[in-house]
């Protein structure tokens, strides 16, 4: 089945943001990016999707393309799941705002107008990327996500591999993971955490019983996961505005080059520093890590 939707873009939508995040894996093995397109494979509901959106200045034509019924449950999915992947979620104008005359950030802001946070299809797929990313380069990181989800996902059949949901992760064996280049820590944190999921001892779905916080605490204890992968997971997964990445290497990386100084700052003194930015430390996150980027020319 197909469902269609027209979804109106802001203006100085950063189209080459969204596709750069969706085109990080060269083999196209879930995602497929053109000039002015996008396509991607995702489980959602137990039903294979394959989304896909077209670009106009003004907005996006965007299909899904469903093995399987739409039910209202699963439309809700689909059209949550789209907003995500543009980057539609969290609205940047607040943060350029309450930055604009920020000694540290301002000026950086100013060069990256309208930059968002292009989010994951689900709250699955952003803290299994979270899972499989911790402590490694991005190369590797995005081969092992390849493996991941050829072991786990299933082929739309468009041809297009889906991303896998808890049910399909679990299924696969640790040892299968660690016959694939996964180290045994990261596999068995991916296996724990998927099979909380799809046994329904760990709810993701956020509600009024169920707040972010308590989500966050639940993943917090389980075995190899850790506050870093939590706040990955709220801005990638949830569009939270207010993710504090002080962990993050090229967070740390970015302010050493703003700052001037000849090392990284520390955790605890990247922390202190993000907290001048509350209640927008997602918006902050995204600059920093954009001020790494090599310049763009074409701009």
């Amino acid at each position: 089945m197909t469902l269609a939707r027209t979804l109106p873009l802001p203006p100085g939508y950063r189209l080459r943001d969204v596709l750069a995040f969706h085109g990080r894996d060269a083999e196209g093995t879930a995602e497929t990016v053109g000039p002015d397109s996008l396509r991607k494979g995702v489980i959602l509901a137990g039903v294979p999707v394959v989304l896909a959106a077209s670009f106009a200045p003004s907005a996006a034509t965007c299909t899904a393309q469903a093995d399987g019924a739409i039910s209202p449950a699963l439309e809700r999915r689909i059209d949550e799941a789209f907003r995500s992947i543009l980057g539609l979620r969290i609205d940047p104008a607040p943060f350029c705002a309450f930055a604009a005359g920020d000694p540290l950030l301002g000026a950086l802001v100013q060069r990256q107008p309208g930059l968002r946070i292009v989010q994951s299809a689900s709250v699955f797929e952003a803290l299994t990327w979270a899972i499989i990313g911790q402590q490694i380069n991005l190369p590797f990181a995005i081969a092992l996500r390849r493996t991941f989800i050829l072991l786990a996902g299933r082929q739309h059949s468009s041809g297009l591999w889906c991303y896998p949901e808890a049910p399909d992760a679990a299924r696969i064996a640790v040892d299968e993971l660690t016959a694939r280049k996964f180290s045994r820590a990261k596999a068995e944190t991916l296996h724990r955490f998927a099979s909380l999921v799809a046994g329904g001892e760990l709810d993701l779905d956020p509600g009024p019983d169920n707040p972010l916080e308590r989500i966050s605490q639940r993943l917090l204890a389980i075995k190899g996961i850790g506050p870093w992968t939590v706040n990955y997971g709220l801005l990638r997964g949830y569009g939270y505005a207010d993710c504090s990445l002080h962990g993050d290497v090229a967070i740390r990386a970015a302010l050493q080059r703003l700052l001037g100084e000849d090392s990284k700052p520390d955790i605890l003194r990247t922390e202190q520093i993000l907290q001048q930015y509350q209640p927008h430390r997602t918006m902050a996150a995204a600059h920093l890590w954009a001020s790494l980027a090599p310049p763009d020319d074409s701009a």
